[in-house]
């Protein structure tokens, strides 16, 4: 069974949404004889992620309401590695979604080591088309499911039907295909997104 990784990181100077230096984590590390304690201050927005609907939606959910059960099972990873500017309805219509599905976008942002401020991001259209689909959950492999969109649409347009948003997800040695996703997002309250590790497991799949 092949176990894939596709979580980013975290290190201090990684590529953080628009390059934002508070955006940086700070990893600062002291030895007192043998012992060795190291702490950490960054956005809960750092790497990969899941947003509650807090993140776009004033006095939304928090991180409490999302389900672990809606975290771990079966999800489809799409190749859209030829999309050159943002995932349409077009682009998706030639896709087998299915309702319940959680879908993550494998793109060009994979091949990327460093913050693109052109991203390939989800189009409002296309966010109401797998609202229509009724999928449980999407993935991206930029550190924004959207960008230079007024009112952040595709964020609200998912959010508003409960779909869960994972960002920062690194697919660059994926293939399309289906798999047994476990997302673990640190358990934090009360915030409107939290980091987390993302296994794809190949050849397992719930029944």
């Amino acid at each position: 069974m092949k176990v894939y990784d596709v979580t980013a990181s975290i290190f201090e100077g990684m590529p953080v949404y628009k390059n934002k230096e508070e955006k940086q984590p700070k990893i600062s590390t002291q030895t007192n004889g043998h012992v060795t304690e190291s702490r950490i201050t960054m956005d809960v927005h750092t790497g990969t992620h899941v947003d509650s609907p807090l993140h776009m939606i004033n006095d939304a959910d928090t991180m409490e309401s999302i389900s672990i059960e809606d975290l771990v099972g079966n999800a489809k990873v799409i190749d859209l590695t030829n999309v050159k500017e943002s995932i349409s309805k077009e682009d998706l219509e030639k896709e087998e979604i299915e309702k319940n599905d959680f879908i993550l976008f494998k793109t060009q942002n994979s091949f990327e080591d460093e913050f693109n401020f052109d991203f390939i991001f989800l189009a409002e259209d296309g966010a109401k088309y797998l609202v229509e689909k009724g999928i449980r959950g999407v993935g991206t492999d930029a550190l924004g499911i959207e960008r230079s969109q007024q009112g952040h649409p595709t964020h609200r347009t998912l959010f508003e039907k409960e779909i869960i948003i994972m960002e920062g997800l690194r697919l660059k040695e994926v293939e399309a295909g289906e798999y047994f996703m476990v997302a673990a997002p640190i358990k934090l309250q009360g915030t409107d997104a939290a980091p987390a590790r993302v296994l794809l497991f190949e050849g397992l799949k719930q029944s």
